[in-house]
């Protein structure tokens, strides 16, 4: 059961009154029966009947068939003679029963003469409860037997019933039984809602073992099912059974796919309710499927083309059949996304294409068409030149709000289109290539490029104009190596658009790709802007290049990036230059992030949000979001970070920002003391980058990755890790990149037993630093100069230079990289023979751990304190204070459990919690009794006079 515990609390409490009337209400699909039996599961002497969809339902079958499903006889159940009115019903019991009644003259009399005979059977037989599932086909004579059950005196049988409202025949019996159920003691109606996101997600995880699944797809799966529990578990193993169910991360997700293609299950019931309708209501539920979105009545008409009053008909049966509804504007719209997808397929081709064309006809004609659904109407009605018009249109509308990816979506079908080798040019042109780098992997862009590169028709300046875009998408694609070729083979044949000249140099400039040195990148970067000073291009591509020079020159390390970036404009004076301008401020803000100017980074960020909100640049937007909560990482607000960091990491829209928030997460399990989840992420980090040839973003997690291995006394591990970023930023000579690792890459040389090496390394990175001036990177190269003063001059003469690093980790602030410094001050101190200077310290150090949250550094230093001798309280964790060195209660029953010999499983299944529950509270038990192994616990716990418990008789 997912999703309705507060209803199942209600319906068990209802059914274990006496008498009961409970009447369940719902949709298909929306777990009527499933709740039910969940409701019933533990009750005896339950009667459950199901009524059939026949057309002419037998008169009490349902009833009859459950009572004979029971396998009981009449034989020794002491029926009076009013049962011999049951015969007609079982006539296989006709040696069991009493003899034949008189008949009655009046119908109504012999009904409940039968009525009367039913329910001394349901006594007999011990019923306590009648089940009566989909009532709103139960046959008349069944509601009259609950009608008369409900309401018997005295008192007998319970009656809960389930059903559909929106399937109940006009004046139907059904309708007086539900008013029973209102504001009587004993009587519940519930009516069942569907399931909201969240448990959409818990649904779908009970059905794939427990495992977790991403909140993009439970969003994607509720609104394709609008939670309505059948039709997602039909999805979900259409899903599965199409290997449209993937697992991605240790998670459950889904392929990149418009739509849920409908559940046979729900398509079947649907159509039978489609069936029961008259022609005019069929066609004008055709029209509404192929519209797909909330209409008034004249464009369903049109598209219908059905007269006025014969429409407003056809509305009145579909809505009465619940197939349709109207909003609070008068709109009509499916009530489910499936219904309308089940109607949709079934419609014929050619009646298809025709109904298209009348819904983009009748669009156009409202006034307020959208480009989008516009083009999608005529491109499935065959209006192909329509189609073109409005898909540009529609790739234009989304390009001006940022939404790249819808963009793509238009321009790559248009790319495969028969268009003129000038119109193909100018779709490529507006391709987005800042699209999501996981859209473009799978969206054939690359591979569409290519081919139009092979259409002879082209000339030279034509192929260099889709080189160069393709030489941009291979970028984001993670294939540098071959975008460079490309961008490369494009410039020269580009001088009659300088913007775009300018455009593939700028790509050639960006340093994210290939092992070329930063000089070269530099070069191409002077080239461009000589290109633009040249032309007289239009303020926006002045402004789009500048935004991308300052982005290139900062992550070069060169100063003259903030030159740059100081003469863009404040905000826009023309049309086209909000978009620019929002890039400008996450691409500034995050090399502020970089650099160590933390409060600028701070401020470029806000305004990129606000940007972005304002004018619904939603990827931007998100990439902001993930950016704000790596500088909050930097600075020490740490509060919420994970969780902000967690919801990060499941948007699918964007690469990067995945990588980027599981870094974060990943640092942070570090700091907290959980290495494995930590190790996880950060690998995973590692490798996926690197699968998507993201050179920039490995050297933090390699860094983190580093650090763990040192913990760990590997120092040849985080040599391993760190060669490759290492070998990188050698080749390009981006010495800024090294900020986060650099200094791990000292200690673990240092360790190695390599100090020159390490004093090598330090001296090629402060030359490579010499014209840079990064707060950030001058504080690491501090942390360095700390390390190899230790390593050669020995504690003491490490204190004033750990003292200086820590100082400039401050002045940004970097209040954890600062804490880890002074950590290695005390240490310094304490073994120079300035104990009580080093132990203060380190106390201060502990302080400040435990306010930021790194519990997993702060009990590293407690181990610490308590070595020397100094009393130190490891960080609360949350959950009950006040038992201090004691065992708490709870630890204390497992601890009685442990001593009987039982396996964390088993005293898990006792005390219901899980095993990691109890493995946690043993752990706590073991550090309050000062042992370290199960054995020695249980010995521990018997001197301290804790006697065994016991476990419960069924385990």
């Amino acid at each position: 059961m997912v999703g309705r515990d507060a209803e199942l609390a209600r319906l068990r409490r209802a059914v274990a009154s006496p008498s009961a009337l409970v009447l369940v209400d719902g949709e298909a699909g929306i777990g009527k029966t499933r709740l039910v039996q969940e409701a019933v599961a533990e009750r005896r002497r339950v009667l459950v009947a199901v009524c059939p969809p026949f057309q002419d339902a037998s008169t009490l079958g349902p009833v009859v068939d459950a009572i004979r499903q029971t396998g009981v006889t009449a034989a020794g159940l002491g029926l009076s003679g009013l049962a011999g009115a049951l015969r007609p019903l079982f006539p296989d019991w006709a040696d069991e029963l009493p003899g034949p009644v008189e008949p009655l003259l009046d119908a109504a009399a012999t009904q409940h003469r039968l009525l009367r005979a039913l329910a001394e059977l349901l006594d007999r037989l011990g019923v306590e409860l009648l089940v009566v599932e989909d009532a709103h086909w139960a046959d008349e004579a069944t509601l009259e037997l609950l009608l008369f059950l409900t309401a018997r005196q005295p008192p007998g049988v319970s009656v809960l019933v389930t059903y559909r409202p929106e399937d109940v025949p006009a004046g139907s019996l059904l309708r007086r039984l539900s008013s029973r159920a209102r504001g009587m003691s004993g009587h519940l109606r519930l009516t069942l809602n569907p399931l909201d996101t969240a448990d959409t997600a818990a649904l779908v995880s009970s059905m794939l073992g427990g495992e977790h699944v991403s909140a993009a797809f439970a969003e994607f799966l509720h609104t394709q099912t609008d939670g309505l529990p059948l039709a997602i578990e039909e999805s979900v193993r259409l899903l599965r059974d199409r290997a449209d169910l993937v697992r991605v991360h240790e998670e459950w997700t889904r392929r990149s796919l418009d739509e849920i293609a409908v559940p046979p299950t729900i398509r079947d019931a649907v159509l039978e309710r489609i069936g029961r309708l008259d022609e005019p209501a069929r066609t004008l539920l055709h029209a509404a499927a192929v519209l797909a979105e909330p209409a008034d009545e004249a464009v369903l008409r049109a598209v219908a083309d059905l007269p006025e009053r014969q429409c407003r008909a056809a509305i009145v049966d579909a809505i009465a059949g619940g197939l349709l509804v109207d909003d609070e504007r008068g709109r009509l719209a499916f009530a489910h996304v499936l219904a309308a997808r089940a109607i949709y397929d079934a419609v014929p081709g050619p009646v298809r294409r025709m109904l298209h064309g009348r819904a983009g006809r009748a669009l156009e004609a409202a006034g307020r068409p959208s480009a989008s659904r516009l083009a999608r109407h005529f491109r499935q009605a065959g209006d192909t030149s329509r189609w073109h018009r409005y898909a540009e249109r529609a790739a234009d509308l989304a390009l001006s709000v940022g939404d790249d990816a819808a963009a793509a979506g238009h321009l790559l079908d248009l790319l495969g289109a028969d268009l003129p080798a000038d119109a193909l040019i100018r779709v490529a042109g507006k391709m987005p290539t800042l699209a999501s780098s996981g859209y473009l992997r799978s969206s054939g862009l690359v591979e569409g490029l290519r081919s139009m590169l092979d259409r002879a028709a082209l000339s030279r300046r034509q192929r260099a104009e889709i080189r160069a875009q393709l030489g941009a998408a291979l970028i984001r694609g993670g294939e540098p190596e071959a975008a460079v070729a490309e961008l490369e083979s494009a410039v020269p044949d580009l001088g009659h658009d300088p913007f775009r000249q300018a455009y593939a140099m700028t790509g050639l400039g960006m340093p994210y790709s290939t092992n070329r040195p930063a000089k070269e990148h530099r070069r191409w970067f002077d080239r461009a802007a000589a290109v633009v000073a040249e032309a007289s291009l239009p303020q926006r591509e002045v402004l789009e290049f500048q935004v991308s020079r300052a982005t290139g020159l900062l992550s070069l390390g060169d100063p003259g990036g903030w030159t740059v970036a100081a003469g863009l404009p404040d905000g826009a004076t023309a049309p086209g230059e909000v978009a620019p301008l929002a890039r400008a401020a996450l691409n500034i803000g995050n090399a502020s992030m970089d650099w160590g100017r933390y409060g600028e980074a701070r401020e470029h960020l806000a305004h990129g949000a606000r940007l972005a909100e304002h004018h619904g640049y939603v990827r931007l937007h998100d990439m902001i979001a993930v950016t704000s909560a790596h500088l909050d990482w930097f600075t020490g607000r740490w509060d919420g970070l994970a969780e902000r960091a967690a919801r990060l990491a499941e948007l699918d829209g964007e690469a990067e920002i995945q990588l980027d928030a599981q870094t974060i997460a990943g640092l942070l399990d570090a700091a907290r003391g959980d290495r494995s989840s930590a190790r996880a992420r950060l690998r995973w980090v590692l490798d996926e980058s690197g699968r998507r040839g993201l050179v920039r973003v490995p050297q933090e997690p390699a860094a983190g990755l580093a650090r763990l291995c040192l913990a760990e006394q590997d120092a040849d591990a985080a040599l391993r890790i760190t060669d490759a970023p290492m070998r990188l930023i050698a080749a390009k000579e981006t010495w800024l990149w090294a900020t986060e690792f650099l200094p791990v890459r000292v200690e673990a040389l240092i360790a190695a037993g390599r100090p020159a090496e390490a004093a090598e390394l330090t001296a090629g990175y402060e030359r490579g630093l010499r014209d840079c001036g990064a707060p950030s990177a001058h504080a690491a190269l501090a942390d360095c100069r700390g390390r190899l003063a230790e390593a050669h001059g020995g504690p003491a003469a490490a204190v004033d230079a750990y003292a200086r690093a820590a100082e400039e980790w401050d002045a940004l602030p970097r209040p954890y990289a600062a804490l880890l410094t002074r950590e290695r001050q005390a240490s310094c101190l304490v073994s120079a023979g300035r104990r009580d200077a080093g132990l203060q310290l380190l106390t201060e150090v502990l302080r400040g751990l435990s306010r930021l949250g790194a519990t997993g550094d702060a009990d590293r230093v407690v181990e610490r304190l308590r070595g020397h001798g100094v009393a130190a309280r490891r960080v609360w964790r949350g959950g009950r204070r006040g038992y201090g060195s004691e065992l708490s209660p709870r630890e204390l029953e497992v601890v009685r459990l442990l001593m009987t010999g039982q396996s964390n499983k088993a005293i898990a299944q006792a005390l219901s919690r899980s095993p990691k529950t109890v493995a946690a509270q043993l752990n706590s038990a073991m550090r309050k009794l000062g042992v370290s192994s199960r054995t020695a616990l249980a010995v521990a716990a018997a001197q301290a006079g804790f006697g065994p418990g016991e476990l419960p008789a069924e385990l």
